[in-house]
């Protein structure tokens, strides 16, 4: 028997030593265990997730400081836990942890050396990262043991890739990637299929991915099929056939996954060789034979398991608590998001440059970011001793978008570095440094001197009129003769901010330089480079007297390193530019917080430069702008970012029949304002503003009862250009102004109605859900909302689900040639005449802009007529008015409709972002 008529199997586990416990025997479940997550009624921003629950403790075992408890050493702040519940069927659970795995042995039917077709049905596929990595989903492939390289299935940056080699080497590798990124289902489920014929039949070999629903298909092709000239066969090998993190490529990683089957085929729809499907699994199997003979091991992690996370969080505290008697002995765990950690005590994270440039183990790095009153230039590298400065004016020049503010050097200014010996011979040293000069000096004047252990002793770069304009590198050796003369033209040396790179690299007997630099935020760029006999060896030290015609020159960053580094470009612009995904995924990357979403970067705002703030508000920042969602990930601990864009034009996760009683009273519709703007200005950080105000709506900003009265609001976001300002006030303005019925509360009593709870499970921020059946007297009979955030309570014989929604209309927008949401609205229509509430037959004037379609094919369509929503089939007559056939009362309203009325679309075309 199932809940209700049993207990709900919830079950609480704690990480402890790194393994998941199960404690759920100590867990209270008549007080019930309580769960929020994201949005509350429509607030501002989403909250760290909450759970609360009570521990039994009169065994004294959740007491850390309990020297004879069992967890003694292992229970402390933060420690994770999870709150779950049992699912409709089993699946593997690959945690995206070294190791974990489902593993088959190499047998001689998976060695398939010509077309192969690969399937897997996944579940919760929001776990795809935009992360510029690739991770393994199942592969035959071992290049660790032996050249033992056959074929794997690969997930990057939301794309599929489909590789392998012809003999088992790196040397035939191919890789071919999807044309289009996995685009996301409000399921979660979803089946990815990568085909190869190796020999097309026209001279050439062709690779193919498709998504379905589940393995049984249809399939839909992912994209273009890509076609390769030439034919092409896979290595047999003797690689085990791994379903995540296969631990024969120790260079790769895989995913979080929860797999539901997987096929693999010797031919396109050929025979099936493997076929394991986890569904049919005992929970807790750690082996089992497909149906295709194939015996399979669950390893490192890796689990079969019908448990679906409700909660994964941090316990920061365990208060001991007891009655009065001291005989009831219990803990009320309070546990959290990772984003209430992130979010306390955090200070502010450095520049761009400053968290770019140690990532390429420079040798010696001063930022010059000091502060005015400074007297020298610290150094964030051990052992490397500040730069000594004279006539440096600290902190005077603000407008590099990557740096803090930096120096401008005054007349006589002078600076002294000492470059620590590096631990191996080098085969090339690089200086870099950014400036900003805004004119070519008149004449010639020092722009930097260091000196090295090699040949050439001493190193010169004078910039300004030796032959015109020119940049002049000359480098003396220990006896003063000259090692090399080089003079190019300074072209595009001023007038902005500018990257400087000095490579010098040892080729054979002879030394090769290079000078160059860049305009920042451009692909412009100039250089001077050559040879000359010598040995480079290493870079000892900087001292420079600058030219006293540099002066106003503002200079930062300089850096001496041992290798080839690229650690300025894009940090040097604060990566202005930055899509959402882009931005959260690096910073959770440079940070080692876990990070996952899905989406293509393409639908996602352009952000402006990454300002120095805390963590937490860089991504906050980064999500307001998109209009997207910033949570945590419920199935692991790992932050989750959805994309505004992926909120258009949802499929419903549940509808609910509130005649059925799906809904758990009270269901209660508010007509107020707490959404409403309708005088919109948004500015761009660092730039300029754009303003949007409604005055002709029903939530206009005229007074009532043309309008509702302004309320205005005014919103800085990281916009990349000012020419971002009008779309984005304007979408702001459109949601603030939508009239859409809220339901700011749907209870969902999953005791009562237990057959919703698989749709249920499935619901997380910013789904859409649907509410059919509601009474016509309350207005619309269906509503349309959108899932913000939720309270959950879980106890013996109760399971609630409580959804914080706000309405989902505005968030419909044109897609091209589409039937419903790809017609653009009248610019103007009403009736020309009063109608019953049963006339079929509408005459309809147009006010404004071109008359109606009489075309039959763009009919039938949806009007909206003072609540009423009416479809017309035909329409006729070329001049105004025009007469429509209608089926009236689409919507359950029934009413007579009055002249003059208002004719507008149902559903009007609304350009997305």
């Amino acid at each position: 028997m199932a809940f209700p008529t049993t207990p709900l199997a919830v079950q609480v586990d704690l990480q402890l030593g790194g393994t998941w416990i199960d404690v759920t025997s100590d867990v209270r479940l008549g007080d019930r265990i309580h769960i929020e997550r994201g949005r509350h009624d429509e607030g501002s921003r989403v909250d760290p997730a909450k759970c609360t629950l009570t521990l039994d403790n009169r065994s004294g075992k959740y007491s850390p400081r309990n020297p004879v408890s069992p967890y003694y050493g292992l229970l402390g702040r933060n420690t994770p836990i999870r709150v779950s519940v049992p699912g409709a069927s089993a699946y593997l659970d690959v945690p995206g942890t070294t190791g974990g795995r489902a593993t088959t042995p190499d047998a001689p039917v998976l060695r398939i050396t010509g077309d192969l077709d690969v399937r897997v049905d996944l579940d919760g596929l929001w776990s795809l990262p935009i992360d510029e990595q690739y991770h393994e989903v199942i592969s035959r492939y071992d290049n660790s043991t032996g050249e033992q390289r056959s074929w794997r299935l690969m997930v990057g940056n939301a794309f599929l890739f489909l590789e392998w080699s012809a003999d088992g080497t790196g040397a035939t590798f191919r890789s071919i990637g999807s044309t289009q990124a996995v685009q996301p289902t409000q399921a979660g489920r979803m089946a990815l299929r990568a085909t190869l014929d190796v020999d097309n039949g026209t001279g050439g070999h062709t690779v193919r991915f498709y998504t379905a629903a589940s393995t049984s298909g249809p399939w839909t092709q992912l994209g273009d099929a890509v076609v390769t000239a030439g034919a092409t066969s896979i290595h047999p090998g003797t690689a085990p056939l791994v379903i995540g993190d296969n631990t024969l490529v120790p260079a790769v990683s895989t995913l979080p996954l929860h797999v539901l089957r997987a096929e693999v085929r010797a031919g396109i729809d050929g025979s099936a060789v493997a076929t394991p499907d986890f569904t049919v699994q005992a929970p807790g199997a750690s082996s089992f034979s497909d149906s295709s003979g194939r015996t399979w091991t669950i390893a490192d992690g890796a689990e079969i398991t019908n448990r679906v996370a409700r909660f994964i969080g941090e316990v920061a505290a365990w208060p001991p608590r007891r009655d009065v008697s001291g005989t009831d002995v219990f803990v009320p765990v309070q546990a959290a998001g990772i984003m209430r950690r992130l979010g306390q005590g955090a200070a502010p994270l450095q520049s761009t440059l400053r968290r770019s440039i140690p990532s390429g183990q420079p040798l010696a790095y001063w930022p010059l970011e000091d502060e005015r009153g400074a007297s020298q230039a610290y150094s964030p590298l051990p052992g490397v001793n500040p730069l000594e400065v004279t006539a440096i004016e600290f902190g005077a020049d603000s407008d590099l978008a990557g740096s803090q503010p930096l120096p401008v050097l005054r007349t006589g200014a002078r600076f002294h570095g000492v470059v620590p010996a590096p631990s191996t011979p080098l085969t090339v040293w690089q200086i870099n440094f950014l400036y900003r000069a805004a004119t070519v000096p008149a004449q010639t004047s020092r722009l930097l001197t260091w000196k090295t252990s090699g040949t050439a002793a001493t190193w010169v770069l004078d910039v300004g009129a030796l032959s015109g304009t020119s940049m002049h590198l000359y480098a003396l050796d220990a006896a003063g003769n000259t090692v090399l003369d080089a003079v190019e033209p300074a072209n595009l040396f001023a007038g902005g901010w500018h990257q400087m790179l000095i490579r010098v690299t040892q080729v054979g007997a002879n030394l090769q330089f290079l000078v160059q630099w860049f305009a920042v935020g451009s692909q412009s760029s100039w250089s001077v480079s050559g040879t000359a006999p010598g040995t480079i060896g290493a870079l000892t030290e900087i001292d420079t007297q600058l030219g006293d015609l540099l002066d106003g020159m503002a200079l930062g960053h300089l850096a001496v390193f041992g290798s080839a580094a690229d650690v300025y470009s894009h940090a040097d612009n604060a990566f202005e530019g930055d899509r959402p995904n882009q931005r959260i995924t690096r910073l959770c990357r440079e940070e080692g917080v876990a990070a996952l979403t899905l989406g293509e970067i393409d639908g996602e705002v352009a952000l402006g430069a990454q300002r120095p703030a805390t963590f937490l508000a860089l991504l906050q920042e980064a999500a307001e702008t998109d209009n997207g969602v910033l949570a945590e990930h419920r199935d692991s601990i790992a932050l989750w970012y959805r994309p505004g864009y992926l909120t258009y034009n949802q499929r419903p996760t549940i509808t609910l029949d509130f005649g059925a009683g799906d809904v758990a009273p009270p269901l209660e519709l508010v007509d107020d304002d707490q959404a409403v703007r309708n005088d919109v200005t948004i500015t761009r950080s660092g730039g300029s503003s754009a303003r949007a105000v409604d005055t002709t709506s029903r939530l206009s900003v005229q007074m009532p009862p043309a309008g509702v009265g302004r309320y205005d609001e005014a919103v800085t976001l990281s916009l990349h250009r000012d020419g971002q300002l009008p779309d984005i006030a304007g979408w702001r303005l459109h949601l603030g102004t939508w009239d859409g019925a809220r339901y700011p509360s749907v209870r969902l009593d999953l005791a009562a109605a237990p057959r919703l709870i698989p749709a249920a499970l499935r619901i997380d921020l910013r789904d859409r859900i649907t509410i059919t059946g509601l009474p016509p007297a309350d207005g619309p009979t269906t509503a349309d909302l959108i899932v913000e955030g939720y309270t959950e309570t879980l106890g013996l014989y109760d399971w609630d689900l409580t959804l914080n929604c706000s309405p989902a209309g505005g968030w419909n927008v044109a897609v091209l040639d589409d039937p419903v949401c790809g017609r653009a609205d009248t610019s103007g229509s009403q009736l020309a005449a009063g109608a019953t509430a049963t006339a079929t037959t509408l005459s309809i004037a147009t006010t404004t802009g071109p008359l109606w379609s009489t075309d039959p094919a763009e009919y039938p369509v949806d009007v909206l007529i003072v609540g009423e929503r009416v479809t017309i089939t035909a329409l006729t007559g070329t001049t105004s008015p025009q007469t429509a056939t209608a089926v009236r009362s689409v919507n359950g309203v029934t009413k007579p409709l009055p002249a003059a009325a208002d004719v507008r679309l149902w559903q009007p075309a609304i350009t997305a972002l």
